[in-house]
This record gives C-alpha cells, structure tokens and sequence, in this order.
C-alpha cells in the first residue's frame, strides 16, 4: 500500500518539480492500493509541484453531448436526444468515462476549475486560469486553445500507467500541422442561452477513432508517443506500481509534427514507427 508521500517521492523522482505545468494521463488502477483511496494520486503530484505548479487533464463532456449530428447515430436516437438531452453545463457535468476516474476525482476536487466548453479541461494551481482563459467554439484543440498555452508554458506531459493511444495533445499537433484533407467532424451541441436551451453548431478535426487524416494507421498516437520515447532514450520509472513516462511537450511536438506531415503525404513513413507491447496497461 502506498502513502500520498510515497508518491509524492516517486513522482520528484521521475522529473516533477516545483512549478512545473503538467499535463496528466492516468490509470487509477495501475497505481495500486493507496492509503486514503485515489484522491491521493492527485494530492501527491500537487504535492511535487507545489503551489507554484499547475495540473491539467482532459475532462471532456459525458456521452452524447457531442454526437448529435456526426452521423454514428441513428436518425431516431438524434431525434430523441434534441428531445431530451439537457442543456451541457460545465460546472456539474461528469468527465468522459474514457478519460478514467482520476479526472474526475480531480474535478470534483476543491480548487479545481474548468473551461466552458464540451472539449472541457480541468485546471488546479498557478497557471489555472491562465490555461483555461480562451477556449475557441470551433477546433478548440487548435489555436488559442488551452493546448497552445500550455506548450507555451513548456509543460510536461505525464503518462502514469495510461494507454499511450490516449495523449489529448497530439490533438493539437493535428491541428498545427501543416497537412490537407484533414476529416473534419461535425456536430450540434446543447447550450444554454438566455434560459433557453439551444443545439449551436461545432466542428472540430477529426478526434474520433476514424482519425484526423485517412491515412493514420492504427493506434498511430501509441506509435508516436513510443517512437519519440524510444529516440530520446526515455526510460520511464514507477509512480507506485504504475510505469510512468514524463517528457516536454515541445519533445513531442517537435517529433509530431513533421512525422504526420510526412505520413499524410505517404502512408508508408508511419512503416517505421514503433509500440511498445503493454503500453496499453501500463506496462514497461
């Protein structure tokens, strides 16, 4: 069983400093027994960055908020949710259940704050609001976005016992690099304006599993994110029993993004990329 301080311990020893801005991905299961529930992994990296740092993660919106309309649902569930879906609020909906428990225990947490938006961060520490202060209505992981702010911030993204498929910022790679015919998703999302409730339309590149572009393989984020690891000698180290990958995200920006310009223009230069087996759970 591990203590907050345990943790706190493993996660200074693995490159997490005071004032750092970190970006984190996390499996709760991963971690193992801790001593005081899962709330204590958050605590921990607090506790590492101190508050002079600043932690992010991707909340997103629960299921359907930004459905209606891409066309994977049927005519008669599009019809029933502009019936009765509730109008998205920011401040009391629950995180995407993909995006694990530790996000939302984050939260729900005293001192964190969120941006108005389905594509919805939530922010604790120096740096929060700041993070958060734009956010825009369409392609909101792109420009202006609270991911171009926190590559300005040099921040570090954190992958404790995550699914290396699921980094959020390789989003905005998609976004900044310089590529054609990106799919573009289109959808209407529920709002509330004026005490009325009204569906605005949204668009976004790509983030669903059918990709940004027709020619990213599969699992081509894993691929990335382990490649890089891999080239710049990464090794990774424990967080509790979780393996855990610390890196810049100007490291893999600057990795990412001439790689998807080039396997945009030709499939075959993802042929070198790379996946570690076990990534997917954690696993060295």
């Amino acid at each position: 069983m591990y203590s907050t301080e345990d943790l706190a311990k493993d996660f200074r020893a693995i490159g997490i400093t005071p004032g750092d801005t970190v970006m984190l991905h996390a499996s709760v299961r991963a971690v193992g027994e801790v001593a005081g529930g899962p709330d204590s992994i958050h605590l921990a990296l607090k506790s590492a960055l101190t508050e002079e740092g600043t932690l992010m993660m991707y909340a997103s919106c629960p299921r359907y908020y930004d459905e209606v309309g891409r066309g994977e649902l049927s005519l008669d569930q599009e019809r029933e949710l502009r019936d009765k879906l509730p109008a998205f609020n920011p401040l009391t909906a629950r995180s995407a259940r993909d995006n694990g428990a530790l996000v939302e225990l984050l939260r729900t947490y005293p001192g964190s704050c969120v941006n108005h938006h389905v594509a919805r961060f939530v922010c604790w520490g120096r740096q929060a609001g700041h993070l958060i202060s734009i956010q825009p209505w369409n392609y909101a992981l792109g420009r202006d976005s609270a991911l171009e702010r926190f590559l300005a911030a040099d921040g570090k993204i954190v992958l404790l016992g995550s699914d290396h498929d699921a980094v959020t910022f390789l989003h905005y790679v998609e976004h900044i690099a310089d590529i054609s015919q990106r799919q573009i998703a289109r959808y209407d999302v529920p709002v509330l304006q004026d005490g009325r409730r009204v569906w605005l339309p949204m668009e976004e590149v790509d983030t669903s599993d059918r990709g940004a572009h027709a020619n990213w393989p599969e699992r081509f984020f894993a691929k990335i994110v382990d490649s890089m690891l891999d080239a710049a000698g990464i090794r990774g180290g424990r967080v509790g029993d979780a393996m855990t990958y610390v890196f810049t995200a100007r490291e893999l920006f600057a990795f990412a993004q001439p790689l998807m310009e080039a396997v945009a223009a030709n499939p075959h230069a993802a042929n070198s990329l790379i996946e570690h087996e076990g990534h997917i759970r954690g696993e060295p």
